[in-house]
């Protein structure tokens, strides 16, 4: 009993005494400016309240058939059932490691009979025995490893944040490019029907010999040129329902629709929040921060095994002819040990194994200090995006307008024989080109609206 005691005192106080040796994670300063580049020089002040990438994609995003569609990707979608599986993984992993901080019990049994010219009476030996081990942890290493385990559990679960945030701004830009390609294909069906009537009416006109032949060409002109314009947009328009049915998780099929193009809700001031909140608002970076606290962490593992060991072993059992006198008497057994295993020589290994940990520590704070600064660039791009994309939509619904008179003068001026048709089929093409230009910076305005909720990282609350 004395060395049992002794044991245990001595593994009490290798505890008390135990240390973590290595670096303590402290985060890198970084450098993030007062407020986004991107912002106009009279804005208002930031109005307080909930910033945009704080709000809930449903309330970005007001198109209940958007919504929906989003909502059926975070349930189906592949990439997120993938990451799923990646934080189950880390959070095994994390369960291996802690483990090393635990004592190891096995235990065993055995049957053996014993036959010799020596003892004639072929003797059965029943043996049953119970091992502990146990490595004290005294310079850290094993609780630097579970440290390591769980920011690598936590980066996991940032990733698939990073996929959700990836995922619901993916959905949204192919539904507004959807909705684009039905906008235009709408007018060109319509486009189409007034130059079918106008081709009809120049036929008639030619075979009554009021107007020549190249009349009938240039109407017949304007006619192919929807019809081949309608055709490219039926393709572009199944490949990308093909491409949201793959977001959602399902096989190619139809899409449902909502709110047209041109009357989708979006605010025309976007409460972006300080630059520094990004810090903990984007999840690509809270990834980066988890990866760098890992490589920190294993900076002390590795510096651990300059140290040496104290592992500590125990054994009970016992051994009889007759399992009736298993715990009787000198049929049982115990042993007790305690050693110091220190390495002396291992040809650099432990030295160069140390070195590649504080590489790879400094490799991910150079990597999370240029997340930082990834994603506030990635802001400040967005918000001149968007400003200027609405800008520029505005102009080209003023020369949409521009064109639109300009054609209905010009067939004014045909039916009342001041001009020919070839000024029509100019400012009819011109027309036509400028009303699917204007459909198209719909939607470039609001592919920089869902860029910039995705890089104010919004998206992954739910």
């Amino acid at each position: 009993m004395i060395s049992i005691r002794s044991l245990a005192a001595s593994v009490l106080l290798l505890s008390l005494c135990s240390c973590r040796v290595g670096p303590n994670y402290k985060r890198p300063p970084v450098t993030t400016p007062d407020q986004y580049r991107g912002l106009a020089p009279d804005a208002a002040p930031q109005p307080p309240g909930e910033a945009f990438g704080e709000m809930k994609f449903w309330t970005v995003f007001q198109d209940k058939a958007l919504a929906d569609l989003i909502r059926e990707a975070l349930a189906n979608n592949y990439d997120i059932r993938i990451a799923a599986t990646r934080v189950v993984q880390a959070e095994a992993i994390v369960g291996i490691t802690r483990a090393d901080q635990l004592p190891s019990v096995s235990g065993g049994g055995s049957i053996q009979n014993v036959q010799s010219v020596l003892n004639p009476g072929s003797p059965t030996f029943d043996t049953f025995f119970i091992q502990a081990a146990y490595i004290v942890d005294f310079w850290g290493k094993f609780r630097r490893a579970s440290e390591a385990a769980r920011a690598d559990l936590v980066a996991s679960q940032n990733g698939q944040e990073v996929v959700r945030t990836t995922l619901v701004s993916d959905v949204a830009s192919s539904y507004f490019t959807l909705r684009q390609f039905d906008a235009q294909l709408e007018y060109s069906q319509k486009t189409l029907a007034a130059d079918q009537d106008m081709l009809k009416l120049n036929t008639i006109k030619f075979k009554g010999g009021e107007s020549a032949e190249t009349d009938v060409l240039q109407a017949q002109l304007l006619v192919e040129q929807a019809e081949a314009q309608i055709i490219s947009l039926n393709q572009s328009i199944e490949q990308t329902e093909n491409a949201i049915s793959t977001l959602l998780g399902k096989n190619p099929g139809p899409i449902a629709r909502g709110i047209a193009l041109t009357e989708q809700p979006h605010m025309p001031d976007v409460p972006t929040g300080i630059p520094s909140t990004l810090l903990e608002r984007r999840p690509d970076v809270r990834q980066a921060e988890m990866l760098l606290v890992a490589a920190n962490a294993n900076v002390g593992v590795a510096k651990a095994d300059f140290f040496p060991q104290f592992p500590l072993t125990a054994s009970f059992g016992a051994q009889s002819t007759a399992i009736t006198s298993f715990l009787q008497g000198p049929a049982t057994f115990w042993t007790l040990a305690a050693a110091v295993a220190q390495p002396l020589y291992e040809g650099g290994r432990i030295r160069s194994n140390y070195n590649l940990a504080w590489a790879k520590r400094d490799e991910a704070e150079l990597q999370y200090k240029q997340s930082v600064q990834l994603a506030v660039a990635d802001v400040s791009n967005s918000l001149v995006g968007y400003a200027q994309s609405r800008k520029f939509r505005a102009k080209i619904q003023e020369q949409t307008n521009t064109y639109h008179e300009t054609a209905r003068l010009a067939n004014v001026r045909f039916e009342g024989g001041a001009t020919s048709f070839l000024e029509v089929l100019v400012t009819q093409q011109q027309y036509f080109d400028s009303e699917l230009a204007l459909a198209q910076a719909w939607n470039v305005e609001l592919q920089n609206y869902v860029q910039l909720y995705r890089a104010l990282g919004g998206g992954w609350e739910l």
